[in-house]
């Protein structure tokens, strides 16, 4: 049986928070309150020391009907109520080789690191969806570990659950974890050419292929052979998941 408390690795037990830690946290919520406002994207903050949500905004995706305050109320009860039974599982396996990871991770590059993963939600509607979530550090104890980060949430341009990935801001490498396999493999960040981020950048604009192709001076046989490319190289099938993939992982 999966319980609250499985989600808390012991890599992360987060004690007595002292004085000039706690100092760090003064008035932050304002620029979190004020950077939902700017997005589209769900936010929250996880206290880990209090082992619930600090913060949990407006914005419709994450909250499955209910309001920002009950979410908030509700704290981890919340995965229990609305993830799918295999992704609640799956979820507990993030935190654990999550927090293993992290751990591995020198104290001072410790806030620059983002772990990225999928799960299914199923909202009052009974309708599933498979949501993405990116968690970072923003606060650590003295000894590292994780006081409070902040979680965005979008829809995801995948197929399946999971998907975890840990990156390294300004670092070209990107870490995957193989669940049949148990393990993290390094690899790198796919890179887009100037031509097909400039084609998904008019594409976000709402211009059609003829319209690309005349902003850009090519044949539509050329936009149409630059999009074929991208989805490939995305592993995406529209350019609406193109989009929602490049968005997502900071391709454009």
């Amino acid at each position: 049986m999966t319980y609250t408390k499985d989600f808390f690795s012991f890599e992360n037990s987060v004690g007595e928070i002292p004085k000039g830690s706690q100092e760090q946290a003064l008035d932050y919520l304002e620029a979190i309150k004020a950077f939902s406002r700017a997005t589209y994207k769900s936010i929250y903050v996880i206290d880990y020391q209090k082992r619930g949500f600090e913060y949990v905004s407006d914005n419709p995706l994450f909250l499955c009907g209910h309001t920002a305050d009950e979410i908030k109320e509700m704290g981890y009860a919340f995965y229990f109520k609305y993830v799918i039974k295999s992704d609640l599982d799956l979820l507990i396996k993030i935190n654990k080789v999550g927090f293993e990871f992290y751990d591995k991770i020198p104290l001072e590059e410790r806030k620059e690191h983002t772990i990225s993963y999928d799960f299914h939600i199923k909202n009052q509607e009974g309708k599933i969806i498979l949501i993405n979530q990116k968690l970072t550090p923003m606060f650590l104890t003295e000894n590292g570990k994780i006081w409070k980060a902040v979680c965005i949430v979008s829809l995801s341009a995948e197929r399946q659950a999971g998907n975890i990935k840990i990156y390294k801001k300004g670092n070209h490498k990107i870490f995957k974890y193989n669940l049949d396999g148990d393990f993290w493999k390094a690899d790198e960040k796919i890179k887009l050419s100037s031509r097909e981020k400039e084609i998904l950048q008019l594409s976000i604009r709402g211009l059609t292929i003829k319209e690309i192709a005349e902003s850009i001076y090519v044949s539509p046989d050329t936009v149409k052979f630059h999009r074929r490319k991208l989805f490939d190289k995305l592993e995406v099938t529209n350019i609406s998941e193109a989009i929602m993939y490049a968005t997502n992982n900071k391709l454009i």
